[in-house]
């Protein structure tokens, strides 16, 4: 907690004068839920920095990232965008970043489009409004990111398929496999049993 008495106060303007306005916006955002403190942290504001240093890359040079996987893109940012939209409801902003931030990793590695592109923008806007303006406006529009429709989903591109199931043995986790969300009660148990760490526990 800030004080002027202990002498302990930041100006944001020594940030916002290094990195930018919403740099400095994103750092507070991401830093905590608002009902709870802000720890300070220079490593932090660098991570912010960072962080939309490479958004702005893909946003404004996309044809550097051509679309590797676009089943896995198209899956990430409805998922994105679903996520984003209740964490916002919810007064959630560092774990809606968050979404946003991992959603930026596997444009990385898979590329992104057009479509995304203008999409990613929009979720960026109330995070970052002023490089969300310029990276729209780059984009070929005319018109203000923040008069947009918000993004919507598709719920069924929202769930994955496959899911993480965890074997306990006497209350311990022992092992974890991937198994098809629509797999049975008996499929589940039969994979279980295969798996080595399993074994070890249940060969008696």
């Amino acid at each position: 907690k800030m004080s002027k008495s202990l002498g302990n106060t930041v100006d944001p303007s020594t940030i916002i004068n290094k990195y930018g306005a919403d740099t400095a916006r994103l750092f507070i955002l991401f830093g905590a839920p608002p009902e709870r403190d802000l720890e300070w942290s220079d490593t932090a504001v660098e991570g912010s920095f960072r962080f939309l240093k490479r958004a702005y890359t893909v946003c404004s040079s996309p044809k550097n990232f051509p679309i590797q996987n676009n089943d896995i893109v198209t899956k990430q940012l409805h998922k994105c965008i679903k996520s984003v939209t209740e964490d916002i409801e919810r007064f959630s902003y560092n774990t809606a970043i968050s979404r946003i931030m991992e959603l930026v990793n596997v444009i990385y590695l898979e590329g992104i489009t057009d479509e995304c592109v203008d999409t990613l923008i929009k979720l960026l806007a109330p995070f970052a409004p002023f490089m969300a303006e310029e990276l729209w406006q780059h984009h070929g529009h005319s018109d203000s990111v923040h008069h947009q429709q918000w993004p919507s989903f598709d719920p069924s591109l929202t769930i994955d398929d496959t899911f993480t199931c965890v074997v306990q043995i006497n209350g311990k986790v022992r092992d974890k496999f991937e198994i098809h969300r629509n797999a049975t009660q008996e499929e589940v148990e039969s994979l279980a049993f295969t798996q080595s760490n399993v074994q070890k526990f249940v060969a008696d």
